[in-house]
């Protein structure tokens, strides 16, 4: 089953959607989208939190 993320799901005003087959990939994908769309070059650890919290099966 897929999986989705929404980045509005997390708290920002953002209409960027990842969607995967494993957790793994959603959040490599997150990843790179948090750095290239919110210049974000680390992601703290309650963000994370709440990324993987808001991960979705499809």
């Amino acid at each position: 089953m897929a999986k989705v993320l929404r980045c509005r799901d997390v708290g920002m005003d953002c209409d960027f959607e990842a969607r995967a087959e494993t957790e793994e990939e959603i959040l490599k994908k997150a990843a790179e989208h948090a750095g290239a769309a919110h210049d974000m070059k680390e992601i703290p650890e309650e963000v994370l939190a709440k990324v993987r919290a808001a991960i979705r099966d499809e």
